[in-house]
């Protein structure tokens, strides 16, 4: 082979590099599928949402949020699963949808299953709530009742029933967890006397809390998430509990490493506009926070490791 040969040759690798690398950045061009495993109106339709109008602002891409309720999301992270792994369908889940569904068995994938982009934001919204009529006020009221006699509403084999036994064994207190369905049943139920306690997003029941029907026992945060006002955390009630729910974006596996980094890249900048934050905080009193993939698959792991003893008492109520 000449020396002349050679340079022809090479020439042409380097222009097929250079565009195999430009089609690789050339993403988005057209509109995203974003599926989520929930149903309009809660946090993480509110996120998905709030994310998918700031990435049109950036890419003068648009993306259309697909809600997929149901089967503890496995219907939504399925679908992902199965889609062409073009960078064109994507996820916007939490640990539940993601880690709980694995460790209670609806699923039999997890976080390693998907290539995932970053973790875009952390739900430090949730609070512990009480009825009013239950008479309950503090945590020390629900330390000092008969074991059983409170009714912890949740949702079976998912992430709220998770809080609900990891609270238990933090305050050393026995409830009746009893399967009341969504958020929205939550509320229904606390309202109705049917339940007495409840995990839930404080933007969802602050209305109720300033109108008197529901008493806040705590955020399950490390330290006090400030746009909830004055709610101490459970820690600082001497209680061993702190639980917060990471969202997560991912795509199916096998999507091109370049897409997955251009939406990380695209998130972080979604993360430092002020008004972003304003949006948080008005919607569900988020603070704004973000993982980058490694730290963010490093904190999914961690929290993975952490729920995995449980996992035989959420399979077991299902």
């Amino acid at each position: 082979m000449t020396f002349k040969t050679l340079t022809a040759l090479s020439a042409i690798a380097v222009c097929f590099i250079g565009t195999a690398a430009m089609a690789q950045t050339d993403w988005p061009q057209r509109t995203i599928n974003v599926i989520i495993g929930a149903s309009p109106g809660g946090d993480t339709d509110f996120n998905a949402r709030t994310m998918a109008r700031y990435f049109e602002e950036i890419t003068g891409v648009g993306m259309v949020i697909t809600n997929m309720p149901g089967g503890g999301a496995t219907i939504a992270t399925s679908a992902v699963r199965q889609a062409d792994p073009d960078g064109y369908t994507m996820l916007f889940g939490h640990t539940g949808h993601l880690i709980v569904a694995e460790v209670s068995g609806l699923a039999d994938y997890g976080i390693d299953d998907f290539e995932i982009c970053c973790v875009p934001a952390i739900d430090q919204g949730a609070v512990l709530v009480a009825s009013a009529s239950s008479g309950l006020t503090s945590v020390e009221d629900l330390q000092a009742a008969e074991p059983g006699s409170v009714t912890f509403g949740t949702e079976f084999g998912g992430y709220s029933h998770l809080q609900g036994l990891i609270f238990q064994e933090g305050a050393g207190v026995e409830m009746n967890v009893v399967d009341t369905g969504s958020a929205a049943e939550k509320i229904a139920s606390l309202l109705g006397g049917r339940i007495d306690v409840a995990g839930i997003a404080y933007g969802a029941v602050q209305d109720y809390v300033e109108g008197g029907q529901m008493v806040v026992l705590g955020q399950p945060n490390d330290e006090r998430n400030a746009l909830l006002g004055d709610i101490p955390t459970f820690k600082e009630q001497g209680v061993d509990f702190v639980m917060n729910n990471p969202y997560i974006i991912a795509f199916p596996e096998g999507t091109d490493q370049a897409i997955v980094d251009k939406m990380g890249e695209v998130m972080e900048q979604i993360t430092e506009n002020p008004q972003y934050a304003k949006d948080l905080e008005q919607g569900f009193k988020q603070p704004v926070a973000f993982m980058p993939k490694e730290e963010g698959v490093a904190r999914l792991n961690e929290i993975r490791d952490t729920y995995m003893p449980y996992s035989d008492a959420l399979q077991a109520s299902r």
